[in-house]
């Protein structure tokens, strides 16, 4: 009989008991224990199981949880007797920064300070005895959401040395989500202060801390070493190009294929593998979203469960802000094309808005992209192949883009109907509406530029259209083709369609008197330039190319 698939749970202790479907992945304690690293640092994308393990190693070796034999030993760990010996044996802080989602500075630190303070809490018994001298219980009972920065930056190693001495070990510190803090501050503005309050902690925590054993952070990027681990020297980082600990974080196919059997569902295998397949962590390919595979086995339905799980704020702002070129790319990659760049995991934010690298080296370490080849060239630099991770994650990209338009639906639907029954009267009217109301929504970053904004606009405006015509056309903006580059081609999926080429052009008074002259000198690029070649050699015969010439004059469009 299929075991219970319960949704949401990351205490270890409660899906084991409860006998819960889960994979065993136990061995990672195994692998981290033996590979003697004193602080290690473990990027995966969000839901792929990473409070889960924390807190696996949290009842494994706390003392707090000595005597759970229970709970490993129908589980790999506990085939080693050494391992055995391990569990409940060492004092362990385990603390999140899962739910630190402020929206200021002065918030996240008092949340984190205050985060801190629990975990004081939970161990008041130190102040019973004589464990710490008057001064050790002064600073102690100081400890709360509103402390002083030095003493904030202290706590967790004052913490630790106060475990040491009543346990005689030395502590275990787990910190879970460890970035969160830091994206949010990204978003809303106030970086440098998390920053500079963050790394002071994390040096006393994880650098001079005396009384640490070893420790293990997770997240989702890897922030870059300038930021906040500038002073730790000992730390292993762990991303998604390492071979370190590939198979421990989401379900590898076998898992997935037993998985399907256990619940009768061996059938799917295909569509499955489509729909939540595609992550490769190092060498490690074929790695499946264990959110969406435990929600498809729940459910029975396939759904996006994994991209519906977050709001992607900050991957709809990069790419809905970003130039033209990146939307280009966006629009190949949904096309199911690739992309060839390099790739820099330290993630260094305040780059995202200028450096198109950095973009794409968050989307694939969000698990939003993924590695198809990797290149080396005799200089040992390294170039990867990317492309869209599957299909819930195509998915989830056209539903943003989607949302790009959802407030002015009825006009941005209209002018599509217009634009496939060459209704050039309707196409001007509504398309101006929709200019009017979204032109500045796709250049509103810290310096937006009156040159970027009509190519940012109308680059967004296309990936509307390779979304909404998916199907129908497959759509091709600024590629070469007979003497010139065009902007737009709908070329048709079907022998019946008309084809369509548009090409956009900003009004110059120094070179057009009126925005007419504009829009007819956009038609006669599109002669000019022969950008019908690569339609005409495809079949299509001259009479079912139409063209359009789209003038820009500020939020104003002419289309003729």
């Amino acid at each position: 009989m299929a075991r219970t698939v319960g949704i949401g749970h990351q205490d270890f202790a409660q899906v084991i008991t409860k006998n819960n479907f889960y994979i065993d992945k136990t061995d990672f304690i195994k692998e981290w224990w033996e590979n003697d690293d004193v602080v290690t640092l473990i990027t995966r994308p969000r839901r792929f199981g990473k409070t889960l393990n924390m807190s696996m190693l949290e009842y494994f070796f706390s003392v707090d949880h000595a005597g759970r034999n229970d709970l490993f030993e129908h589980l790999s760990i506990w085939k080693e007797e050494k391992y055995q010996k391990l569990q409940g044996a060492y004092p362990v802080i385990f603390l999140s920064f899962a739910n630190v989602k402020e929206s200021s500075f002065p918030n996240t630190r008092q949340k984190l300070c205050q985060i801190i303070t629990n975990l004081y809490n939970r161990y008041d018994f130190l102040l019973d005895g004589d464990l710490l001298n008057d001064k050790e219980k002064r600073l102690y009972q100081m400890v709360s959401a509103d402390m002083e920065d030095y003493l904030a930056s202290d706590s967790l190693d004052m913490l630790s040395g106060y475990l040491m001495r009543y346990y005689g070990k030395k502590v275990i510190i787990l910190l879970d989500e460890y970035d969160t803090p830091m994206q949010e501050a990204y978003v809303h503005g106030y970086w440098d202060e998390t920053v500079s309050f963050i790394r002071n902690l994390f040096n006393a925590t994880f650098k001079t801390n005396p009384f640490l054993e070893r420790a293990v952070m997770t997240g989702i990027t890897r922030i870059s070493k300038e930021s906040v681990f500038s002073d730790l020297n000992n730390l292993s980082v762990i991303t998604t190009a390492s071979d370190l600990y590939a198979d421990c974080f989401g379900f590898t196919q076998q898992e997935v294929w037993n998985a399907l059997e256990e619940f009768g569902l061996s059938e799917s295998k295909d569509k499955v593998r489509d729909w939540y397949d595609g992550f490769t962590f190092g060498q490690k390919s074929d790695i499946y979203n264990p959110w969406s595979i435990i929600n498809y086995l729940k459910f029975r339905k396939f759904s996006p469960y994994w991209v519906n799980t977050s709001s992607n704020s900050l991957i709809d702002k990069l790419i809905r802000e970003g130039s033209a070129d990146l939307k280009i790319i966006m629009e190949e990659l949904l096309s199911g094309k690739s992309l060839c760049t390099q790739i820099d995991e330290q993630i260094i934010f305040n780059q995202l808005e200028y450096s198109e690298n950095a973009v794409w080296s968050l989307l694939l370490t969000t698990g939003y992209l993924r590695m198809a080849q990797l290149y080396i060239d005799k200089r040992g630099r390294e170039t990867y192949k990317l492309v869209l991770t599957n299909y819930e994650v195509t998915l989830m990209f056209e539903r943003m883009i989607k949302g790009w338009f959802m407030d002015f639906t009825p006009a941005y639907n209209n002018f599509i109907k217009a634009l496939l029954m060459d209704d050039k009267k309707a196409m001007n009217a509504y398309m101006n509406q929709v200019a009017l109301a979204t032109f500045s929504y796709f250049d509103t970053g810290k310096h937006p530029s009156k040159k970027a904004e009509p190519e940012r606009f109308y680059h967004g405006f296309v990936l509307g259209l390779t979304v909404d015509l998916a199907g129908r056309y497959s759509i091709n903006s600024n590629r070469e083709s007979g003497f010139g580059r065009y902007d737009v081609i709908l070329e048709p999926l079907h022998d019946t369609a008309h084809a369509i080429i548009l090409e956009f052009k900003v009004h110059d008074p120094d070179d057009e008197e009126t925005l007419i002259d504009t829009a007819q000198e956009a038609l006669k690029q599109i002669d000019r330039m022969r950008y019908s070649a690569s339609l005409e050699a495809k079949g299509i015969a001259p009479e079912r190319i139409r063209k359009y010439g789209f003038a820009f004059e500020g939020k104003t469009v002419l289309i003729r």
